[in-house]
């Protein structure tokens, strides 16, 4: 006997995903405020190091010279014009200045980014706890819509776009959520909350399919298996595009400060250094490309138990098949060929817009074997 469809509990489920939108809104102005003041918070002590240095260096000179404070001045612009590549340490760490650090022309100070290594610092950041806590809550109110749809369809709910979409943002914002567990990646949360946004809106928006029972090329365990693992690797790579976006915009700001430029982008100081997100960017594509490798042979074998054949050239196959040659292009050329910085963050961006195409475009414009997106 079918299972019957709750219809109660698929309204549940929408309404759910509705408040979590809200409250990840609420969470991603949380965010944005904790980026606006730590900016604001951090020229003030860059200005209070700057007159400091200047003060400083004109107490040692005869004032009759009337150098002293043109001196100090110099040596603070001079100071605040250098960038983190230069900072001390062993670990190579982006330091707030000390004291010495002032007195010798306010260091590097506009220069400077968080920690190369993302560990949490001791200053408290409110707004920052605030985002978090309700990001908490917001992935807490998604977890029940996403169960209250699979109890209403008596299935795993990822078997049309809206289902994938509403489950594939409750992943990716529990991957950023379990992340902060060991790395301070909070500066991430306007770029993936605000993306969890959008996949919720295009969801209610452009993709709402009412409860119901699946297609019967759906019907089988393969699709726990192969979705599930395409779900987590494209949360992985949500993560790495946030990322090399920050990459590219981090660069610019340091070439910008290196060649003498005013920084105009306060708040990227919170942001490690463009190296630093190159790595941990490539660390988690090379983990969520072996997933992706996982999801591209699983839907081989499924397809041979659904259509008698591993390959057949559908649409859907061959755009799977190309993210995982951009992806794999990326970890080859950054590994072997030398192609790193802004070429490396260009590449996994296009590996990204490549996954969105295949699961909004391909879904929905391409007939093919694949073509049950709901709509």
């Amino acid at each position: 006997m079918p299972f019957v469809i709750n219809e109660t509990m698929g309204a549940y489920s929408e309404l759910l995903m509705l408040l979590a939108a809200g409250t990840y809104t609420v969470a991603f102005i949380a965010f944005a405020w904790d980026l606006a003041k730590s900016s604001k918070a951090l020229r003030a002590i860059d200005l209070k190091a700057a007159e400091a240095a200047g003060a400083v260096a004109g107490a040692k000179v005869p004032v009759a010279a009337g150098v002293g404070a043109a001196a100090g001045t110099s040596e603070a612009v001079a100071g605040a014009n250098r960038v983190d590549a230069h900072l001390a340490g062993p670990a190579g760490r982006a330091e707030r200045p000390s004291s010495s650090a002032a007195k010798a022309g306010a260091g590097s100070a506009a220069g400077q980014t968080a920690d190369g290594d993302m560990r949490y610092a001791g200053e408290r950041r409110v707004p920052a706890r605030v985002a978090v806590a309700l990001t908490i809550l917001g992935v807490l109110i998604h977890g029940a819509g996403v169960v209250t749809r699979a109890l209403g369809a008596g299935r795993v709910p990822w078997g049309n776009m809206y289902e994938f979409l509403t489950t594939g943002a409750f992943v990716a914002v529990a991957v950023f959520l379990l992340v902060l567990i060991r790395r301070d990646l909070r500066f991430l949360g306007t770029f993936v909350v605000g993306l969890a946004i959008i996949m919720l809106v295009a969801a209610s928006v452009a993709y709402w399919t009412p409860v119901g029972h699946l297609v019967p090329a759906l019907q089988s365990y393969w699709l726990i298996i192969h979705v599930s693992i395409a779900v987590l690797s494209s949360a992985l790579f949500t993560l790495t595009f946030a990322m090399s976006a920050l990459q590219l915009v981090q660069a610019h700001r340091q070439k910008t400060i290196a060649a003498g430029g005013a920084d105009k982008l306060g708040f990227m100081r919170l942001v490690p250094s463009a190296l630093s997100l190159e790595n941990l960017s490539y660390r988690i594509n090379a983990i969520a490309f072996i997933g992706w490798t996982f999801t591209l042979m699983f839907g081989a074998i499924w397809a041979e138990k659904a259509w008698g054949r591993f390959w057949g050239w559908d649409t859907k196959e061959v755009w799977t098949f190309v993210i995982w040659v951009v992806y794999a292009g990326y970890l080859h050329a950054r590994a072997t060929r030398g192609w790193t910085g802004t070429r490396a963050a260009w590449l996994s961006i296009v590996g990204y817009l490549c996954v969105v195409f295949n699961f909004t475009i391909v879904n929905q414009f391409f007939n093919g074997l694949h073509s049950y997106s709901g709509l």
